[in-house]
């Protein structure tokens, strides 16, 4: 049986190589035939709202096998992490692998109370087996303070300092499908 991947893209525009778009390619092409990549489009991208993409997320979680793995890609990250950590989540969750999430709520850029965080979010999480933090070196959109961030709340993660200054990983993360391949 195939590995469910559940995969939640980024804000903004997801057309071709825009937003999440060219790392959901690399995704599709790097996962062999025992993974299967979900990827459901989420509500007004470029414009998003917590509470519809909770709405979307309700529904998908509703058909996920136990086991599943979950990559969130910026905002798409920290959307999974507050719908976990908020939500009433059946099924055992492989690993968590955040890439290039912000963490809404420390800094005035970074102010929006729709997406931040209790502060013992930490405490709320269903049990995963591994979470994972990627972030790179320079990223311009989401600096690296905001992994700081994520690393003083969840010291048990896997932290990888990417070089560059991607945020979007048009190239890919191959780390990320190491530490998959890895579980």
């Amino acid at each position: 049986m195939r590995k469910q991947v559940l995969f939640i893209h980024s804000a903004g525009s997801q057309n071709l190589h825009q937003g999440s778009s060219d790392l959901k390619a690399y995704l599709q092409k790097a996962f062999s035939d025992e993974y299967i990549l979900l990827d459901p489009d989420m509500p007004d991208p470029e414009n998003p709202k917590y509470t519809l993409w909770k709405d979307q997320l309700d529904k998908v979680f509703a058909s996920l096998d136990s086991g599943v793995i979950l990559i969130g890609h910026s905002l798409g990250g920290s959307v999974l992490l507050k719908y976990l950590s908020e939500e009433v989540c059946t099924q055992t969750v492989a690993g968590l692998f955040m890439i290039a999430a912000p963490y809404w709520g420390e800094d005035n850029d970074w102010l929006a109370e729709e997406y931040t965080l209790s502060e013992d979010f930490a405490l709320k999480l269903p049990p995963i087996s591994q979470i994972f933090l990627y972030h790179s070196c320079y990223d311009e959109i989401v600096p690296p303070v905001h992994l700081e961030h994520y690393m003083r709340k969840l010291p048990q993660a896997n932290i990888r300092m990417l070089d560059g200054s991607e945020h979007a990983f048009s190239d890919g993360v191959p780390e990320l499908i190491d530490d998959i391949k890895e579980l």
